[in-house]
């Protein structure tokens, strides 16, 4: 590749520019959303785009949105070649580069003097998009049932939006004024996007700063293979079962396993990951769209290569990078497979996947088994209180894998997630439910030298009301690996308690109803553990068993130590 022949402190300069415009974008959506969703928990992605649609800054967001993003934004790019000043495009659409229809993308061009200098575009989980179930989380077999599905449309024209677009938004979804405010904020974060890619230009000239948002992709591209280059050559494959789409065949009382395969050919400066012979589509909405499969590989692999995270991530980071998958199985899904858990679900365990087929060729640079799954609740109904409708949305953190050096983490979101907790005052305000318990699981993390991080175990009871919940969650089945000896982490565990009544498991995915005083429990998978139990440090263990991250017995059972006097 040609050497970058634009003035490198100037290049430093803008590139950091473009960098902080983006982490400003999300400072702007945070400041402004509705939904504890967006406020709080931070499910949305933010991205500076160059004028072809491709990524060329993003801030500190989820790498699970920012992977197929660039999709989204080609998509609008190709729709809309007249895109005008004041222009705001919309849509969700995972057949044009969309993720799952709960993910909704705004997008608007930037200007300076007329020329077009490139695109902001955020990406946001709205918690709520139509369909049968309120969350948008129910087990449908086609995607026409999981709500509104907008191609990419113009929302804005001159800076006023289109009436009718609105209208047609906003009939479909149970709480409009929520949604109302959450796409204002999508809109002003792009235009701050906007203002600032302005002002560089300004500063710096049009065409220069149009030649450096290319160089940062370069730069990037060039880091990358160079890391890529850094690790060893070979070829490696893993299998993985999946617990099941949803969707229960008639006559049969749990969910059908699926299974995924990945090949891993890693050359010199570039890298293939191949998904050929996994399971065709399945009926319910565990279909990726391979740009969500992509981002799960492209997040494992920045992990693997760039442990420190010096290169900056964008579009010149997956040059390298290859993803294959057959069209119409799981991990390349085509209309009209429903696709809504997969988003998540499919990204993390393809994250994990390659990691798990990276440590034969590279054993040191990867890490255990993560939770694996996004361990997502919703509810839904009227709230008691003021009579309006309300839907929650969670994702309920679990343990991040061991390392070859360290621990893994305990209750925290991994590999293609990036949110936050919900703070327990904040879901209890906003919405008629009461969390009774928020704890650590003990024994959930795997067994190992370095031990892997703990699950969490988290209660919530509904108040006053009946209310429409589901739930989806992997790794119930197979839970999630240790490596070089070590343990598996403990798997997802869901139930729910009636007022009256004994607890009774729930399916991973599905909807179901919790009566008034009804509890539902979530508890999300562990970590896998990262080398033999028995060369753990006895003084780490002693910690374990005095932090309660581990009990006695498991103490005995899993690493051959007798805690006698602790």
């Amino acid at each position: 590749m040609p050497a970058l022949k634009i003035d490198p402190a100037r290049f430093e300069v803008i590139k950091n520019a473009l960098t902080c415009a983006a982490e400003e974008m999300k400072i702007v959506l945070a400041k402004t959303a509705y939904s504890p969703l967006l406020k709080v928990a931070g499910d949305y992605s933010c991205g500076i785009f160059d004028t072809a649609g491709n990524m060329v800054a993003q801030g500190p967001d989820l790498p699970i949105h920012l992977g197929s993003m660039p999709d989204a934004v080609r998509a609008i790019v190709h729709a809309f070649p007249d895109a005008a000043p004041g222009d705001v495009f919309i849509h969700n659409d995972p057949y044009h580069g969309g993720s799952h229809l709960p993910d909704v993308n705004v997008v608007a061009p930037a200007f300076h003097r007329g020329t077009l200098l490139g695109f902001g575009c955020v990406r946001a989980h709205w918690p709520d998009i139509g369909s049968a179930t309120p969350g948008s989380y129910g087990a449908v077999t086609e995607i026409f049932g999981e709500g509104l599905r907008l191609p990419p449309v113009r929302l804005y024209r001159g800076g006023k939006p289109d009436p009718g677009i609105e209208a047609i938004i906003f009939a479909n979804v149970r709480t409009p004024t929520e949604r109302l405010g959450d796409l204002r904020a999508q809109v002003a974060a792009n235009w701050r996007a906007g203002a600032r890619l302005a002002e560089l230009a300004e500063k710096y000239g049009a065409a220069e700063l149009l030649d450096i948002m290319q160089a940062v992709q370069d730069y990037s591209e060039r880091m990358m293979r160079a890391a890529l280059r850094a690790l060893p050559d070979g070829t490696a494959e893993f299998t993985d079962i999946f617990d099941g789409d949803g969707i229960i065949a008639p006559g049969e009382t749990t969910d059908e396993t699926f299974t995924v395969k990945l090949r891993i050919d890693k050359r010199g400066d570039t890298i293939t990951a191949d998904f050929t012979g996994s399971d065709p589509a399945v009926a319910g909405p565990m279909n990726a769209p391979l740009t969500v499969t992509a981002s799960g590989v492209f997040c494992a692999l920045k992990m693997i290569a760039d442990p420190k995270s010096l290169i900056p991530p964008n579009s010149g980071c997956w040059r390298p990078v290859t993803v294959t998958a057959p069209p119409g199985c799981v991990v390349n899904a085509q209309l009209p497979s429903p696709v809504v858990y997969a988003n998540h679900e499919i990204s993390h365990r393809v994250a994990d996947m390659v990691m798990a087929a990276m440590h034969q060729i590279s054993p040191r640079t990867v890490m255990a088994g993560s939770q694996g799954t996004s361990a997502v609740i919703t509810f839904g109904g009227v709230d008691p209180r003021s009579q309006q409708r309300y839907v929650s949305y969670e994702s309920v953190k679990g343990g991040f894998g061991a390392r070859p050096v360290k621990d893994g983490i305990n209750a925290v979101a991994s590999t293609v997630s990036n949110m936050m907790n919900t703070p327990i005052e904040i879901l209890e305000m906003s919405f008629p439910l009461r969390v009774e318990e928020y704890s650590l699981v003990p024994d959930s993390g795997g067994a190992g030298q370095y031990r892997g991080g703990l699950g969490v175990r988290r209660v919530w009871q509904v108040l006053g009301h009946q209310s429409h919940a589901a739930v989806c969650c992997e790794r119930s089945v197979t839970p999630p690996f240790g490596l070089e000896g070590g343990g598996p982490g403990a798997p997802a565990r869901i139930e729910m308690i009636p007022p009256n009544g004994n607890a009774r498991s729930l399916n991973s995915k599905g909807g179901f109803m919790v009566a008034s005083g009804g509890r539902v429990v979530v508890e999300a998978p562990g970590s896998g553990g990262f080398g033999k139990p028995a060369a753990r440090d006895p003084a780490r263990l002693s910690e374990d068993l005095a932090d309660g991250y581990v009990t006695r017995a498991a103490a005995r059972r899993d690493y051959g130590y007798d805690p006698q006097g602790i």
